[in-house]
């Protein structure tokens, strides 16, 4: 097979794509960025940028670039120009085509997409194919300095974290004995597309001409060409490591007016961020409002941002406070995290939406559109509180389907309703169930999913000072990995 990095490597032909070691290409990545990881924590700024540039011009970072955005979700969506790479031929004249040297990115392609639950829409920018290309390159040698430089507290659009961690820290802070009572829940107004793009390119440690670029491409909303003058689009593969690089900075900002002295944090000054979304801990309201705030305002300020009026609040954990589609309460004293109703009564919504639209297809074909709908949504849940949630989800999930079969069958009794579409099922009582006729001829039964047949199964948070790219912490991650896979196998 063919060294990804061997001399001549970028001349050969459009069939190297089917060649290719993949392997061997990774670990050539990875190799660079162990060492990029290990510049950067020693404040080797300028190895850190021959070391980039090295990854940014290497065969093994472009085929890689290449690979994801031809095998991501959006893979068959084409920016401005229309163009998709499909072909094996195409993938090859795509790295070749990859080269900071007279590089011109392209208008991104405006879209608006309605925000869950709401009547507005959140505007996306696509960028083509080679500039989402441009920026996977370069974001595989930007990554590793985001991972050693970023917040402990920090926990979303990184790997190896999730909104679980986040959660999970609050429940780390807040359900001790003597834990925080107060809370600053914090809304960053229209952060993608407010980030001053002055502070980015000073800040960014990468090639900042081709960073400029992209921040400076514009976009295309029906035809019409708008520059664009702050901000990093949202759709861009970079856009969530740039904003997350952004805020990072905030802990440190807080963790120099309230230290930890050797019996703690005496204000109980903590803060915990996925992305944009943060809150902050405090002993006092007074804190929050009167030093914390405006520490808050005035990190953001030197980024071009600010707290949304309206939705920045102080809050007592005993009244709770909504982060990340779960509900942190105390009850008593004691600190239980739910799903919250908002997103309960908007999982309802869909479920009873999506069977009034279909008042006439079979069960079957009911069932298998709603079982990834409640699967994916209990299990992003079943790390929390949320039996008696589920109970209840599963309760009125089966009063919608049971009002959906009565119509159907206006002239037969409950009866025979019952016995038809919901049949005891493995130890279950009223499962509701349908024939799934198979291309064989067969006709297995279909059932719908409960989100009360899922356990509770309690989040492992991750080390704040994890670092995926470094090669000692490899072998933590791995295990994470493997323990996960194992839980939910």
């Amino acid at each position: 097979m063919a060294h990804p990095d061997a001399p001549g490597a970028a001349s050969r032909g459009r069939a190297d794509w089917s060649q290719i070691d993949w392997n061997r290409a990774e670990k050539n990545v990875r190799r660079l960025q162990a060492r990029i990881v290990k510049a950067a924590g020693e404040g080797r700024w300028g190895k850190v940028r021959c070391l980039q540039h090295l990854l940014t011009h290497s065969y093994s970072g472009k085929v890689l670039a290449v690979k994801r955005v031809t095998t991501n979700r959006g893979k068959r969506t084409p920016g401005v120009d229309g163009e998709i790479w499909t072909t094996l031929a195409q993938k090859s004249t795509a790295v070749h085509r990859l080269r900071s040297r007279g590089y011109q990115p392209l208008p991104l392609r405006r879209v608006h997409i309605p925000k869950p639950g709401k009547k507005t829409t959140r505007p996306l920018g696509i960028p083509a194919m080679i500039d989402r290309a441009t920026q996977a390159l370069h974001l595989l040698a930007l990554e590793p300095i985001a991972e050693t430089t970023g917040d402990r507290s920090s926990y979303g659009f990184r790997k190896g974290r999730s909104t679980h961690d986040a959660i999970g820290r609050c429940f780390q802070l807040l359900s001790k004995e003597v834990a925080p009572k107060w809370i600053l829940d914090c809304d960053v107004k229209s952060c993608f597309d407010e980030i001053s793009h002055e502070w980015l390119v000073r800040q960014i440690p990468m090639e900042s001409r081709t960073l400029c670029k992209w921040l400076m491409a514009g976009f295309m909303d029906k035809s019409v060409f708008h520059p664009t003058v702050a901000g990093t689009p949202q759709g861009g593969i970079a856009s969530p490591v740039l904003a997350n690089m952004a805020l990072d900075g905030l802990q440190r900002a807080l963790e120099e007016r309230f230290p930890r002295k050797k019996g703690g944090n005496r204000h109980q000054v903590y803060l915990i961020r996925y992305a944009d979304d943060f809150v902050v801990t405090g002993g006092s309201q007074e804190i929050l409002e009167s030093e914390v705030r405006p520490i808050v305002e005035a990190f953001l300020a030197e980024r071009g941002l600010r707290l949304s009026a309206e939705k920045t609040v102080v809050r007592h954990v005993d009244a709770g406070f909504d982060f990340l589609g779960m509900t942190a309460r105390k009850y008593r004293g004691t600190m239980l995290i739910k799903p919250s109703k908002k997103g309960v009564l908007s999982l309802l919504e869909s479920v009873r939406k999506l069977i009034k639209m279909h008042p006439t297809i079979t069960a079957a074909a009911l069932i298998r559109m709603l079982n990834p709908r409640i699967r994916g949504w209990a299990n992003y849940h079943r790390r929390v509180v949320s039996s008696a949630v589920f109970a209840y989800v599963d309760h009125e999930i089966w009063k919608a389907l049971w009002r959906w079969a009565i119509r159907r069958h206006p002239n037969k009794g409950r009866r025979w309703v019952k016995e038809k579409y919901f049949p005891a099922r493995a130890g279950r009582q009223w499962v509701f169930t349908g024939v799934d006729k198979g291309a064989d001829g067969r006709k297995p039964e279909v059932h719908l999913f409960s989100a009360g047949s899922l356990s509770i199964r309690r989040h492992v948070l991750v080390r704040g000072d994890a670092n995926p790219f470094d090669p000692k912490w490899r072998a933590y991650f791995d295990e994470r990995r493997r323990r996960r896979l194992a839980r939910n196998a």
